[in-house]
């Protein structure tokens, strides 16, 4: 019974669920219909080995408005205002030590909030480069249809072998927790973005209270989206006009990206983590162990079904990052190795060691 549970849920995954797994929709660039304002916050914690052409790739976007580019060093230690250079439209905020209650990057785009004056924000991460059509492609996507927000899962680096294997299953399971066609949906409740770009309207911002509104958030970028989305339509995509240029060269550097937030996706709730485990059990190992298991009958062969359903969901997404379809066959491992970081968030949450970045506790001690 608990195989035909498995193939039930993945009849609904595959055919109800926002069809998530076409990995799309993906901006295309367009030249907007008018030309607001824009002022480009970015964040930056000890982010000297990328700042330098992150920074470059902004203040040269091919954009008819008028533009600037606020960099808020948020206290680094290594030099990160300095490799960002000097350009007309940059200007360095050096940020103050952060205030309590605030999480880290929040304060630092606040400041940067404070300092613009543009009817348009774009947040962005230090670590993310722009193809020049970049900025023009976003604002006119928030013009037409009309949206508050608008954000992308930017193309991660997938090129050492340990991102090959787990990257592209990291887009594929966000796209699975938060379906692109519901987030846009305005009469869904689903609600999300990803944080590397946000674009978004001053009058929204403030409709909601400002920053201050999620000023603890850890998991910012989804708190922003269901905030917006309350009170006007959202949009998240793919892009390929924005790139991370952040390695992961090691199993451990994913590792610890999954696990410095992992548990507080689920609210740092045992009962949420406990279901979450019997939940990814039941939609990733359970026709695996069917087919290895389950004999010749029909366990084995709703055991296939179940997996090809799920084999084939992933397609999209390794076309997406131009590797090859066999990966489809390693879902369940890869599922295991997030399942294993995710406890090992929860694990490091009840000790009292949360994960760590940018010199900095990320998450706080168990209550």
């Amino acid at each position: 019974m608990i195989v035909f549970l498995a193939f039930l849920i993945w009849l609904y995954l595959f055919f109800l669920h926002g069809r998530f797994w076409e990995s799309g929709p993906e901006l295309q660039p367009a030249v907007p219909l008018t030309h607001p304002d824009v002022d480009i916050i970015v964040p930056a914690r000890d982010e000297a080995e990328t700042i330098g052409p992150v920074i470059a790739s902004l203040v040269s976007q091919d954009y008819a408005g008028k533009f600037r580019v606020i960099l808020v060093d948020d206290n680094s230690t290594d030099g990160t205002a300095e490799k960002a250079g000097t350009h007309e439209r940059l200007t360095i905020i050096t940020g103050k030590p952060k205030a309590q209650g605030w999480s880290g990057k929040l304060w630092a785009l606040s400041q940067g909030v404070a300092a613009s004056t543009a009817p348009v924000l774009l947040f962005c991460d230090a670590d993310i480069t722009h193809d020049p059509r970049h900025l023009a492609t976003l604002v006119s996507r928030l013009q037409a249809p009309k949206v508050d927000m608008v954000s992308e899962m930017v193309r991660l680096n997938c090129t050492s072998w340990p991102e090959r294997f787990l990257i592209p299953a990291f887009v594929y399971f966000f796209q699975m927790l938060y379906p692109f066609a519901k987030a846009n949906d305005p009469a869904s409740r689903v609600a999300a973005a990803a944080g590397g770009t946000v674009l978004i309207r001053r009058e929204a911002l403030e409709r909601i209270g400002g920053l201050e509104k999620i000023m603890g958030a850890l998991i910012d970028d989804c708190t922003l989206a269901r905030e917006v989305k309350r009170f006007g339509p959202i949009y998240i995509g793919h892009s390929g006009l924005a790139t991370s240029i952040r390695p992961y060269p090691q199993m451990r550097d994913i590792w610890n990206m999954i696990a410095r937030t992992a548990f507080t996706q689920l609210n740092y709730s045992a009962l949420w983590l406990a279901g979450t485990i019997i939940g990814l059990a039941l939609v990733w190992l359970v026709a695996p162990y069917e087919i290895l298991f389950g004999g010749l009958g029909w366990r084995f062969f709703l055991g296939l079904a179940t997996f090809g359903l799920a084999g084939l969901s992933y397609l999209p997404t390794l076309q997406r990052y131009k590797q090859s379809s066999y990966f489809a066959l390693a879902l369940p491992g890869i599922a295991l190795f997030y399942m294993a970081a995710t406890i090992a968030s929860a694990v490091n949450y009840w000790r009292g060691a949360g994960a760590q970045w940018k010199s900095r506790a990320y998450g706080g001690e168990a209550k």
